[in-house]
């Protein structure tokens, strides 16, 4: 088997863009390329992770990238989705590839163009099960219904939600490619007010992920096919389960799947458990989300996520920064990109370049991205 080492980074801004799809799509793959000192021509294969959903006229997706350069031209480009997954979708897609020996080389990239759709809720419901949760005409409105069974089971939990939140925003402002780079306090956060009203169950609007568009992507080699050796950063492991899609039939309490795409992880890995990792990147789609990953991972009891933010665990300074990027809450939430992101912002932890990110002393971290309510999960676990 070989390794699968990440060797190129490309990152838009993630916000609101004048920019097209493809001007998103093709200025991320140049960057990566050029990061990685690669050139179109040594690419083998193509892995685009994209939602749609109709909320681009621009559909069909995969041959956009011959536009970055035409030396992709003829070569292969597979399009991947699984709801907010899509990103990492791919990601594994092009890692296994590598891994098997069919490719030497692969660009893997991801793009959402969502902020001039009028109907992005119900683009987004659609990664719901339609047969029984259509009054759910948002996916807000699917997660409020999440918190309102964790706190029915746990307590409430809101002000422990409203940290999360505080703190992916300060780590936001850390983060220039960032969308939402807004101080906000814990005490605005837990607050509802005409700023930050209740949108669905207990969920706030500081509870939820922006509205986004963006592109990230990466350039992952074998080791031999690496030209720049000091931005290596390998794959140790990867991992991915789907649970069912109907609410009905699962414990929205927990999330089951999460935690089982996390021990899968550290049993490839070869690890004891979260504690081995220096930081995390996961799915903050809503901040109810983040605590309840916090307890699939493994990092506190079923129903405790709230002390990993009281005893400061996850903060930036912590035992395990989660989201120090700002995650999606502040970083944004451009669907397709998303899971690019996350290991993009991973890998620029390791690489030593997160800038006013970083991080001291990583070596190993984790990223979780998670497709429609617990659903579609992935985890990679990078190192040097």
């Amino acid at each position: 088997m070989f390794e699968a080492i990440i060797s190129g980074i490309g990152h838009t801004p993630f916000r609101a863009h004048e920019d097209s799809l493809e001007t998103l799509l093709t200025s991320a793959v140049r960057e990566a390329l050029d990061d990685a000192s690669t050139p179109a021509s040594e690419i083998d294969e193509v892995f685009i992770g994209h939602f749609g959903a109709g909320m681009d006229p621009q559909g069909f997706v995969s041959s956009l990238v011959l536009n970055a350069d035409p030396a992709f031209h003829l070569k292969p480009v597979h399009r991947l989705e699984n709801a907010c997954a899509s990103g990492s979708a791919a990601v594994h897609a092009a890692v296994r590839a590598v891994m098997s020996g069919q490719s030497r080389c692969v660009l893997v990239a991801g793009v959402e163009k969502m902020s001039a759709c009028g109907h992005v809720g119900q683009a987004l419901a659609t990664a719901s099960y339609q047969a029984e949760e259509s009054q759910f005409d948002s996916f807000a409105a699917l997660f409020g219904e999440i918190a309102n069974r964790y706190f029915n089971r746990f307590g409430n939990h809101e002000t422990a939600m409203a940290q999360i939140a505080a703190k992916n925003h300060q780590n936001g402002l850390d983060n220039p490619l960032a969308q939402l780079r807004k101080d906000l306090s814990v005490d605005f956060c837990t607050a509802v007010s005409d700023r930050n009203p209740r949108v669905a169950g207990p969920l706030k609007r500081t509870d939820c992920s922006p509205v986004s568009d963006g592109a990230a992507a990466l350039v992952i080699s074998r080791p031999e096919n690496v030209h720049t050796p000091s931005n290596a950063v390998r794959f140790r492991a990867i991992a991915q389960g789907n649970d069912y899609l109907p609410i009905s039939k699962r414990d929205l309490s927990e999330l089951r799947g999460c935690r089982e795409a996390w021990n899968l992880a550290f049993r490839r890995a070869q690890l004891s458990g979260v504690s081995d990792l220096d930081f995390v990147e996961t799915h903050d789609c809503f901040t109810i989300a983040e605590l309840m990953q916090y307890e699939a991972m493994g990092l506190t009891e079923p129903g405790q996520g709230y002390k990993a933010l009281q005893e400061g665990w996850v903060m930036a300074e912590g035992r395990l920064p989660v989201n120090r990027s700002g995650g999606l809450k502040a970083k944004g939430h451009p669907i397709g990109a998303t899971g690019v992101s996350m290991h993009a912002m991973a890998a620029l932890q390791l690489q030593g370049r997160a800038n006013a990110m970083q991080l001291e002393g990583v070596s190993r971290g984790g990223v979780f991205n998670m497709g429609g309510s617990g659903v579609a999960n992935y985890v990679s676990i990078l190192s040097l």
